[in-house]
This record gives structure tokens, C-alpha cells and sequence, in this order.
């Protein structure tokens, strides 16, 4: 575990987000002996390996290694519609909130935001309510987008499944951002299954998919945009458009290959300690748990406290961020030792502060 110096201890824990993950010694000695090429030439074999193995594990035809998660969503977006066409996408969801407005702005592709539930669902009435006639006063609906996870919920293959044939049924295209589908995997996996092969499984419900290398399964950098041969060279000329064509990639497509052998089933491990830690914080009176399945827990705090407490918090080396209630994130570079040492503070916080007046709320950071 990482250090730094804080006011009361040296000790850190990033609990923020599963983005904050650091190579390990392994991966950065895979990054260092990889064999490169120019990737915009399309001859980096260590690129070239990446995407027909991801390609294979998520059952596409082929598969776009892309800097980043909202470019890799960008261009599967833009890739499915032209403009002056919608896509029905929930309210909180990733690509809506938290990508900039990408396809409105840079592909004049509307979005079409629709209410969900606290596991981030849609109705099906409403998603084939929103579907609009062919009719020129209406944008053309073309696509649905969901998000697997959702605030750490794994949306189950009934969902998945209802949700998708309802939108073939009506001509649709369909895409997820499975920026955690791994995580989702490693919890909904049969007994016995590989996390790969469930991987597959959600992937097959989507005609495209984006997958990130670089939140739980902890590669510096990079994600990759799957679906068919055709949809993939639509992306790779948007891809070069944004400004995501790279030269040396196979640096960074090593990270993630070593990701995918040695950080998948390991997932397991963060989701024990978020259970771990939601155990602990349903003890603390002033708090109200809202934990999933995965690797985030969410907490709402008593009183407006929650500023006060983050502050607390981060004097003490813990870190976590608070727009939508405390989030709090595991991942491979926390340990049960340190999701104990933020219980501890977040205890004390409570025994020190017995002052339940309310403070201001505070302005949040966007979630990752």
C-alpha cells in the first residue's frame, strides 16, 4: 500500500475510484518487453494481440483499442448513428452524464435520457415508449445503451436479455458501456464458470460493447470498443477523427494483456472487502449503507455531515469522493488492513463529532 504524509497519519488509502490503480512490477516488466510497431500503420503485434484476444473473450468479430472509456463509447455512439439520430440511454448513466455530451456535441447524435431504478434499469414500457415513429418531426431512434455495472450493480441476464430484444424488435441497435464488465461477470458467473466465458455471455446480448482495462483489472491506460468487422472500421475512422490513432501502443496493450491473465479472478478479491467494508459501516450510527454486489459501496450521511466526514477523511490519508452520496471503491491496491483503517476513522469521526447540526453540502467531483 501506498504512503504519503497527512495531518494524522502516513498511512493512504485511495478509495476514490478503482481508476487510481498503480502497475504492478509484473505489468510494467510485461509493458517493458513488449515488441511495438506503429499502430496508425496497423502493425504493433502487441496491439494486434490484444484486440483479436478481446475480440474472441467478448465473441466479436474484431475489436478497437482506444485511450480512454468515453472514447471507446464515442465511437461505438457514432459508429451506430448519424446524425440527427437518438439514442435512449438512462438518466444516470455514464455515457450521458459523465462523457462530456460526446455524441450530442461532436456527432450530433441526441440522446434520448430515460428514468432507472436504483439498479440502474429502465422499464421496458418506458424504453419502447420512447421510440420514436418514423416521422420528420422526430429524431430517428437508432440505438440503446445500457451499463454493466451500474453504481456497482450487476443488471442481470433477464434484464439484459428483455431490454435488447425489445429494442431488435423495434429495429434498434444496441451497445454497452461495460467500462466494469468484469466485475459484473466475476459476481454473476455460474459455479464453475469462467469469468471469461461469462464475460461472453453478457457481451453476446449487445451488437458492440466497450470493455476498460484500466479501472479494476488495473492497467494504466485503455479500453476497446468490440463488435462486427464492419462497425469496427466505422469506429476506426471516428477513432482517428477524436484523435485516439497511436503510434507505440503495444506498451500499453501489453498492460492490458497481462490484465486479462492475471486480474480477472482477483476481482473476487475486491468485492470481498467492499462487503467487508459495507459490513463494518452498518454499524456506524448516522450512516445509511447502500451497498451492491460488486466493488462500490455508496453511503449517505446523517445530517449533512457527509462534507465534514470526507473532510475528516482525507486529513487521515482515507480518500473517496462525494457527489451522490460517499462512494467508496476497492481495488487492487487496497488490502483488508486498509479498509479496516477507514472504518476505524470514519468511527472516530462519529465518537469525536457528536454536533449533528448541518454544513453545506459540498460540490462533488464527477464519478468514474
Amino acid at each position: 500500500m501506498s504512503s504519503t504524509t497527512t495531518t494524522h497519519s502516513t498511512q493512504q488509502v485511495d478509495l476514490r475510484s478503482d481508476t487510481v490503480t498503480q502497475p504492478t512490477a509484473a505489468m510494467r516488466a510485461a509493458m517493458v518487453a513488449a515488441p511495438v510497431g506503429d499502430d496508425v500503420f496497423g502493425d504493433d503485434p502487441s496491439l494486434n494481440a490484444l484486440q483479436e484476444r478481446i475480440a474472441a473473450i467478448t465473441g466479436k468479430e474484431a475489436a478497437l483499442f482506444m485511450p480512454s472509456g468515453t472514447q471507446s463509447n464515442l465511437c461505438g455512439i457514432l459508429a451506430h448513428c448519424q446524425r440527427g439520430d437518438e439514442y435512449i440511454v438512462g438518466q444516470n448513466a455514464h455515457t450521458y452524464r459523465y462523457e462530456g455530451g460526446g455524441a450530442a456535441v461532436l456527432g450530433s447524435v441526441q440522446p434520448q435520457p430515460l428514468v432507472q431504478d436504483a439498479q440502474g434499469r429502465m422499464l421496458l414500457a418506458d424504453i419502447a415508449a420512447a421510440i420514436k415513429p418514423d416521422d420528420p418531426h422526430f429524431a430517428r431512434t437508432r440505438l440503446l445503451c445500457l451499463e454493466n455495472t451500474w453504481n456497482g450493480h450487476a443488471l442481470p441476464d433477464d434484464y439484459l436479455r428483455g431490454a435488447t430484444e425489445l429494442a431488435r424488435a423495434h429495429g434498434l441497435a444496441t451497445h454497452l458501456d461495460g467500462a466494469r464488465v468484469f466485475n459484473a461477470a466475476v459476481a454473476t458467473a455460474a459455479p464453475g464458470q469462467s469469468a471469461l466465458a461469462r464475460v461472453g455471455e453478457i457481451a453476446g446480448h449487445f451488437d458492440s460493447l466497450s470493455v476498460c482495462f484500466s479501472k479494476g483489472l488495473g492497467a494504466p491506460v485503455g479500453s476497446a470498443l468490440c463488435g462486427s468487422r464492419e462497425l469496427i472500421a466505422r469506429a476506426r475512422r471516428i477513432r482517428k477523427m477524436a484523435g485516439g490513432g497511436m503510434r507505440q501502443a503495444g506498451f500499453l496493450a501489453a498492460a492490458a494483456q497481462h490484465a486479462l491473465e492475471h486480474h480477472v479472478d482477483r476481482l473476487a478479491q475486491d468485492h470481498a472487502l467492499a462487503q467487508q467494508l459495507a459490513g463494518g459501516l452498518q454499524g456506524i450510527a448516522g450512516l445509511k449503507v447502500r451497498s451492491a454486489s460488486t466493488n462500490i459501496v455508496f453511503v449517505d450521511v446523517a445530517d449533512g455531515r457527509g462534507p465534514a466526514l470526507l473532510d475528516w477523511l482525507q486529513q487521515r490519508g482515507v480518500l473517496a469522493t462525494g457527489l451522490i452520496g460517499l462512494r467508496f471503491v476497492t481495488h487492487l491496491d487496497v488490502d483488508a488492513a486498509g479498509v479496516e483503517y477507514a472504518l476505524d476513522c470514519m468511527r472516530q469521526f462519529f465518537a469525536h463529532s457528536p454536533d449533528r447540526a448541518a454544513v453545506p453540502a459540498a460540490s462533488g467531483t464527477a464519478v468514474y
